[in-house]
């Protein structure tokens, strides 16, 4: 492909993405379902002008982890530690647990009721869709009471942590429990404790780098020890949401003489353009990622009558198990907050990854796609309707 076409398809996807979320924040459309429509509507014209689109599989993998990465690196600097929002911080915490648990084995019991399969692969199946997605909420929050948005804010960005941590226990745990538990363990203290290094050691950076170009090499430094860590299997993950929170509530850890050398004057505005950059490099990633996963689905998988009935059971087990957690949980009237359960990149990227050996038979590959699809309809559906009824 000539250079030049490739940068106008790449500056028109980008231009488009930005175009589907101003419209979506107009008319409380979805942008991820824009961007996926447009996908598979580029996949048929390509199809129709013969024109190949190399490396597709290759790359979505790629662009999901580092999604995943920004995604956890921006829910930590959004958590805000402070004394006086330790309630709702409990709550949250315990809805996400509570979500993460409950869900993962209602949705295995059915798989396992349908399939017959062993109930540890029904459990990998199934725990990628009780994960919030975090990046959504936050864009759809925007409609709900100030208590209501502050905790879905606070309880997508725990499930996402929460959730990826627990896929890995369950993967460490193929052979023995209690080795996985020993394993995960010691993995988690040691991620922790690099972790506090690192945070140090990139906070100083951060006060004493006077070049132009600062926060790149510092996100790149945090992809390469992800990295490292990932080949090792340690729980990566840990590290970018300590770094996070470490930035976003450095008064808690920072204090005294240890604050004159890590922190200057201008630390709160560089944090804040951090948050920036953070926020548009996820935006740019999630746009190639769901542009690439539209144009990779496969039609027929889509209207296929089991991944239908499947996808539909799933969406009816979480808003139900969605309706006890907030029972449980919050103080006050739920009202749209129940309907706030979307699913995005962490379900599908997850699901992508779950070892070949480890992978339900008989279950639908557009099972993930569907559940995203239908669920982001019913948040969409929900708030309208909360919306009319309060006016």
């Amino acid at each position: 492909m000539d250079s030049s076409i490739l940068i106008i398809v790449l500056s028109l996807s980008v231009l488009i993405s930005y175009g589907f979320d101003l419209f979506s924040s107009r008319f409380k459309t979805p942008s991820v379902l824009l961007l996926l429509l447009l996908g598979m509507l580029t996949r048929q014209a390509t199809q129709y002008f013969d024109v190949q689109v190399p490396y597709v599989n290759a790359i979505l993998p790629t662009l999901g982890t580092l999604g995943l990465i920004l995604i956890v690196l921006e829910g930590g600097l959004d958590l805000e530690l402070h004394t006086d929002r330790l309630s709702v911080l409990r709550r949250t915490l315990l809805a996400s647990l509570l979500a993460i648990a409950g869900g993962t084995l209602l949705m295995a019991g059915m798989l396992y009721l349908l399939l017959n399969d062993s109930f540890y692969h029904c459990l990998i199946a199934a725990l990628p869709f009780s994960i919030i997605s975090s990046t959504v909420t936050v864009q759809r929050v925007d409609q709900l009471s100030g208590g209501q948005r502050e905790y879905a804010v606070y309880e997508s960005a725990f499930a996402s942590i929460l959730g990826i941590m627990a896929y890995n226990f369950l993967l460490l745990s193929r052979d023995s429990v209690m080795s996985a538990v020993w394993l995960f363990a010691r993995d988690t203290f040691f991620m922790a404790f690099i972790s506090l290094i690192c945070c140090f050691l990139l906070l100083y950076l951060i006060g004493r780098i006077n070049h132009r170009i600062k926060f790149l090499p510092i996100i790149s430094v945090l992809f390469l020890v992800y990295a490292l860590a990932e080949i090792n299997h340690l729980s990566s993950l840990l590290l970018i949401l300590i770094f996070g929170l470490f930035l976003n509530n450095t008064e808690l850890f920072i204090r005294g003489r240890l604050s004159l050398i890590l922190k200057n004057d201008l630390f709160e505005k560089e944090l804040d353009q951090l948050k920036n950059l953070t926020a548009e490099g996820s935006f740019v990633v999630r746009t190639f990622f769901y542009l690439i996963l539209g144009y990779a689905a496969i039609p027929h998988e889509l209207v296929d009558v089991d991944a239908l009935i499947v996808s539909a059971l799933f969406v009816l087990i979480i808003i139900g198990w969605r309706w006890v957690t907030l029972r449980l949980t919050y103080w006050g009237t739920s009202g749209a907050l129940l309907w706030v359960a979307p699913r995005g990149l962490i379900t599908l990227l997850l699901y992508l990854n779950i070892p070949e050996d480890l992978r339900l038979q008989g279950f639908r590959e557009g099972i993930p796609l569907l559940v995203v699809v239908l669920l982001y309809l019913v948040v969409m559906a929900g708030i309208m309707g909360s919306r009319k009824v309060r006016e």
